[in-house]
């Protein structure tokens, strides 16, 4: 009987070391590209061996006392109440192992959360189920959304290698640059996370996290939020891109003549086609998850705006709810994820789409005088 559970014990721990190396270490933490990350992985790697060596001795030496002094042999167990060494001895170094392994994790804890003296400073702020990104002290702020076909999403097309982590807008960094991340939201707990870097970090309503990152070489690295943020949580994607100096002081020059030309757009004057267009664009990417592209809603969490109250009658409700949300719901608060041309652009299309035909035309200098006034 013996000699058949050790055959099976083998077997079993052949499996097990061929399967591990055919896979890879497919289970293990990624290496990532940044020093950080690294200090991370060596970290994380000591102590799983720390760990492994322990379990070893610990459950070695249990088997082995078990069946060394089974009964069958005529074992007869000792008769002691307690022996001072030994419990001095199991206490001291269990203390020692800790501190060993204390003195790696404190230095790189120290690592990670030294924010200061930073190159860059973003301020990154999550919404449902979208990030925003604002480069501090140089104008630039857009919106990060998911854009993964629908079509992929209900199983109606084949699934691309980056199905739901890929984005219209990424976070653009220049490589060999420390860049600081502030971190917060604007409705829920969210939660910024981009194992390349080693950065996850949560975005919490009212609060603002550091967190920090140099990465050394260009590249594009995908993440996700990790909090349950709420329905559609997991359309909610991050991607960073970094670039050469070079290459991100021209991203950068175009960003802020994008900037400048939408401001120019507030002074425009729009035709109803136009807003129609543009509307249209702004409302699948911010609106179509929750209302439906086809403007049905999914009462009552999400009411119809084909033939509604707020998109058939008072045009200023409409704006108001675009704006500044509804408490107390998931309508969200637009006015500061979208522009005004957008906002305009989106309430014209919904007061005229789907057989709404209301005629009425919202232009930018609307939203502006809206928001000014409150």
């Amino acid at each position: 009987m013996l000699r058949q559970a050790s055959a099976w014990l083998s077997g079993l721990l052949l499996l097990a070391l061929s399967g591990t190396v055919s896979a890879g270490w497919a289970f293990n933490m990624r290496e990532g590209v940044t020093d950080i990350s690294r200090s991370v992985f060596d970290l994380h790697m000591l102590i799983f061996w720390i760990c492994v060596v322990i379990g070893v001795i610990v459950f070695g030496i249990m088997f082995w006392s078990m069946f060394m002094h089974r009964k069958s042999r005529g074992a007869v167990p000792a008769k002691f109440h307690e022996n001072v060494g030994v419990e001095v001895l199991w206490t001291i170094i269990p203390l020692l192992i800790l501190v060993g392994m204390a003195v790696p994790a404190t230095k790189t804890l120290i690592e990670i959360y030294d924010a200061e003296e930073a190159d860059i400073d973003i301020l990154i702020t999550g919404y449902q189920w979208r990030w925003q990104y604002s480069y501090l002290n140089e104008d630039v702020a857009f919106m990060s959304n998911m854009v993964t076909p629908r079509e992929e999403i209900d199983n109606l097309s084949p699934k691309n290698e980056n199905y739901l982590l890929e984005v219209d807008e990424p976070l653009v960094v220049p490589v060999g640059k420390k860049i600081r991340f502030l971190v917060t939201a604007a409705d829920v707990i969210h939660s910024w996370w981009v194992p390349a870097l080693a950065v996850k970090k949560d975005a919490i309503p009212g609060f603002v996290n550091e967190a920090w990152t140099r990465i050394e070489e260009p590249g594009i690295f995908r993440g996700q939020c990790t909090e349950l943020c709420g329905r559609d949580h997991g359309f909610m994607p991050v991607v960073v891109e970094a670039k050469s100096q070079e290459d991100y002081d021209i991203w950068l020059a175009e960003k802020k003549e994008t900037a400048a030309r939408e401001a120019e757009l507030r002074e425009k004057d729009w035709t109803l086609e136009e807003l129609m267009e543009r509307g249209e664009q702004v409302y699948s990417r911010s609106c179509s998850s929750c209302h439906q592209p086809g403007g049905e809603g999914l009462p009552p969490m999400f009411p119809a705006l084909k033939g509604s109250e707020i998109a058939l009658n008072d045009v200023a409700a409409h704006i108001d709810i675009v704006v500044n949300g509804k408490s107390g719901t998931s309508m969200a608060a637009f006015g500061p994820q979208l522009s005004e041309t957008d906002i305009a652009a989106v309430v014209t299309y919904e007061r005229n789409a789907w057989d709404n035909d209301t005629g009425d035309i919202v232009a930018p200098l609307d939203i502006l005088n809206f928001k000014n006034s409150q």
